[in-house]
């Protein structure tokens, strides 16, 4: 099925060009070299750039392209899979037609087009998401889903690129901002506090829960404000949220019963000299020992599945509810490690959850290239 759907609407050329280049070496960047790189957007800087995501992106999407071809478990012949690597081969194909870029012109044609790649991949996490749902429902339930290592450590390598795509695509893009906000290069906020970006991401992530339950948790940030060092605020953002989020959902159903005052979530924000360290902690139970390898895993959520809530969810109306994917803690433990940093939970059952989330200040290391 699969195999015909690729040769009904893509060539066999293209199908050969994809594989050769998913053979050729990527190119990781760091952090300080995207900032230092981005501080002078003159066009010369703007066409380098251009450049070199002109050969970069075809070899990182077809990697992806291929892997996507022949996934364990007939993961890859399920209809949102499917759609996913039509994304990934269409833009592969824009790309690989694009001609050389000489002179400015070519570049603003290009950066008009990756913009729109990235538009194209926007719905890759629920439309995977979907694809693995899909699957599941099909599957043996007395399968153990932690055992399906391959289809894990695919999805770690699948997402921590589409990460880099992404961050790259959008650096460039963000460089022709005519007016970018101060101290930003790009994505990156050079004097970024992760006090304030910790309050945004909580008071997005109460609104949710006080409209799914009618109430939530206090939370309580403990840190400095006018601390900064140079981070990408809508990643910090999109993990801080994810890990209050929870919080909020663990104490919310812990004391639902409760005559008790819920307790606070608790926010800290440590300065380190090699790390800069944020540690979200709750009074929501805990997670039991049985249950803490599960949690990073992209098969496990406690919530209800949305396919049960939503059977006839179809590939075009993806949805992300309060939780039910399961995806938010492997991913945001992606985000981490993208620039060198890492997510760790601890959890006394009975009690609460501490996440420390761990994000290096230095800003020297390497994109980690699936």
């Amino acid at each position: 099925m699969a195999a015909k759907k690729v040769t009904e609407s893509f060539s066999k050329s293209l199908i050969e060009e994809v594989h050769k280049w998913g053979c050729m070496k990527q190119t990781g960047v760091s952090l300080r070299y995207m900032m230092e790189f981005g501080s002078k957007p003159i066009e010369r800087n703007l066409l380098i750039s251009g450049q070199f995501l002109h050969k970069e992106l075809p070899i990182r999407i077809a990697r992806r392209a291929i892997e996507l071809e022949s996934l364990p478990y007939g993961l890859s012949e399920k209809p949102a899979v499917l759609k996913v690597r039509d994304w990934y081969l269409d833009s592969f194909r824009d790309l690989r037609v694009f001609p050389d870029i000489k002179d400015t012109n070519d570049e603003k044609e290009f950066t008009k087009m990756i913009k729109a790649i990235k538009v194209r991949h926007n719905n890759v996490v629920p439309m995977m998401a979907l694809g693995v749902q899909q699957l599941k429902k099909g599957m043996d339930p007395k399968i153990v889903y932690e055992d399906l290592d391959e289809i894990h450590q695919f999805l770690d390598r699948f997402y921590m690129s589409r990460i880099g795509i992404r961050m790259l695509i959008g650096q460039h893009v963000e460089l022709h901002n005519p007016n970018p906000p101060p101290h930003c290069v790009g994505y990156i906020h050079t004097k970024m506090s992760p006090v304030e970006v910790a309050q945004n991401a909580s008071e997005d992530a109460r609104a949710i829960c006080l409209r799914e339950y009618g109430s939530a948790p206090e939370i309580n940030i403990y840190g400095d404000p006018k601390f900064t060092f140079p981070y990408v605020p809508t990643h910090l953002h999109l993990m801080v949220f994810e890990l209050v989020k929870n919080s909020l959902r663990a104490v919310q159903e812990h004391y639902m019963d409760s005559d008790r005052v819920a307790p606070p979530i608790r926010i800290i924000v440590a300065d380190g000299l090699e790390d800069v360290t944020i540690k979200v902690s709750d009074e929501g139970g805990g997670i039991p020992r049985s249950g803490l390898p599960k949690i990073f895993t992209y098969l496990y959520s406690t919530a209800r599945n949305p396919l049960d809530e939503y059977p006839d969810l179809g590939t075009a109306d993806t949805v992300m509810t309060m939780a039910g994917y399961g995806y938010g803690l492997p991913i945001s433990r992606l985000y981490a490690r993208y620039f060198g940093g890492d997510l760790q939970i601890i959890s006394m059952e009975g009690y609460g959850t501490d996440a420390y989330l761990h994000l290096s200040r230095l800003g020297d290391s390497q994109e980690p290239l699936p």
